[in-house]
């Protein structure tokens, strides 16, 4: 479901601890749906013929067959549940190599809706032990894509029979050839590490209290927000790449859960917190997949949303309802096992099936519903093709809203790589929307902090 049910790019990029790199995915995170839909298909019953042949055997009419349905939709429904709210711990290598050229600056892969995407990308490769940097499409035919590498990070490329693509471009944040601070930021769970880009200073010798926080998206990691940096960079904007609670940099929670944004928005006002305490006049919050849904939380829920300017979200989740029911037709999950599975996340006993602490609280996620609710100028990006969190939510919303929200839509981009495949689209926009914002004079920051 969502950047959950579903193998995605987001979930591609998708980490789990450890994990050099992310999607989103919230989405190729969950590497069940082979079990769910086959469960779900033989709870549901349906060409009888057809599965008998398929699993082997018969399944039972009558009171054995019904008895045989609830219990078989009942387990599907606590599994899937339960995956949407588990940090993933592994991710499916989904690309076959076909062949590597001896000194490792050309690649043949599968073709897979990413491997035959334009543009600059991650492969990751030997479950994570190895990286590339892929370049351009040199060639494609019906069963197979070949494409440049730019760079072998790490790893023996030549000896890589499987891999992933990855819309991480930067591993390492010294990458962006800009000076960078680790930091940490006290949460109510303990500390979360962290990034911070500073402004470079105006010709007065100190920077301005505009600050960007960078919120990566589900089964992924800070990296995943590395490429928005340099834009806010450029526009005077010191940045904070933060990590989040059951990340896997972030720390764990009790239970150990996501919340979907109903938790994790806590540790994005611990960053604004930090933020304000440094000189931040000026804020605004960049959600990458779920990371949009966490941002949304925290610029309604803040006790500091009079100083948040503004939120740019790529690939979000708008409404995880939506996003789950798309993900579970997308395995042909029948539609009582995924409503089964929603009410689950829902009921005040779920926590007792999923391990959450407490309910999730979809409503309150669904912000094409809530649109009223928000105030603050959103830039929302998002691709028709993402595969994984569909945009018409992300339509809808702009629909509802067009007095706040700029949408900028990419046709064939999928999930979290809109950077990837069309950079000066991508920047441009943000670019323009940054120019447009509505920031205060505000103090700056004194030299040196």
């Amino acid at each position: 479901m969502t950047a959950c049910l579903m193998e995605s790019n987001a979930a591609v990029n998708s980490g789990e601890a450890p994990r050099p790199d992310g999607v989103d995915d919230t989405a190729r995170t969950l590497g069940f749906k082979v079990r769910v839909r086959d469960q779900a298909r033989r709870a549901k019953g349906v060409d009888m013929a057809g599965w008998r042949r398929r699993v082997g055997y018969p399944l039972v009419f009558g009171a054995v067959g019904a008895a045989t349905f609830a219990v078989v939709a009942a387990a599907s429904s606590v599994l899937i549940a339960r995956k949407v709210l588990t940090p993933p711990r592994r991710r499916d290598e989904d690309v076959i190599v076909r062949a590597v050229a001896p000194d490792a600056s050309v690649i043949t892969l599968s073709p897979t809706p990413e491997s035959l995407l334009r543009g600059d990308y991650s492969f990751w490769f030997d479950h994570d032990a190895g990286h590339a940097r892929l370049g351009p499409i040199l060639s494609r035919s019906g069963v197979s894509v070949t494409r440049r590498v730019e760079r072998v990070s790490f790893g023996d490329l030549t000896r890589a029979k499987r891999g992933r693509i990855s819309g991480w471009w930067y591993v390492r944040p010294e990458e962006l050839g800009v000076p960078v601070k680790s930091i940490g930021i006290d949460t109510d769970g303990g500390v979360a590490p962290a990034w911070r880009f500073n402004a470079p200073k105006g010709d007065d010798g100190v920077r301005s209290g505009k600050w960007a926080i960078h919120v990566h998206g589900r089964g992924t990691q800070r990296q995943e927000c590395l490429r928005a940096v340099p834009t806010f960079r450029e526009h005077g904007w010191t940045s904070l790449v933060i990590s989040y609670r059951n990340d896997g940099d972030g720390p764990r929670s009790d239970d150990g859960r996501y919340g979907l944004g109903s938790t994790e928005w806590r540790d994005v006002e611990a960053a604004i917190e930090y933020a304000v305490d440094h000189g931040a006049t000026d804020i605004v919050i960049m959600g990458w997949s779920m990371g949009g849904a966490i941002a949304l939380q925290a610029v309604t829920r803040s006790p500091h949303s009079e100083l948040i300017r503004g939120v740019v979200l790529d690939s979000p989740v708008i409404d995880w309802v939506d996003t789950l029911r798309y993900q579970a037709g997308e395995l042909h999950v029948p539609d009582p096992i995924t409503e089964s599975a929603l009410k689950i996340l829902d009921a005040p006993w779920g926590g007792h099936l999923t391990g959450a602490a407490a309910p999730i609280g979809l409503p309150e996620l669904d912000f094409v519903q809530r649109a009223d609710v928000l105030s603050t100028p959103i830039l929302l990006l998002h691709s028709d093709d993402d595969g994984y969190v569909p945009a018409y939510a992300s339509r809808a919303l702009a629909a509802r809203r067009p007095d706040i929200v700029t949408f900028v839509r990419f046709t064939r981009a999928r999930h979290t790589k809109l950077w990837n495949f069309d950079p000066k689209k991508w920047t441009k926009a943000i670019s323009r929307w940054l120019d447009q914002l509505d920031v205060g004079d505000g103090t700056p920051t004194p030299p040196g902090v």
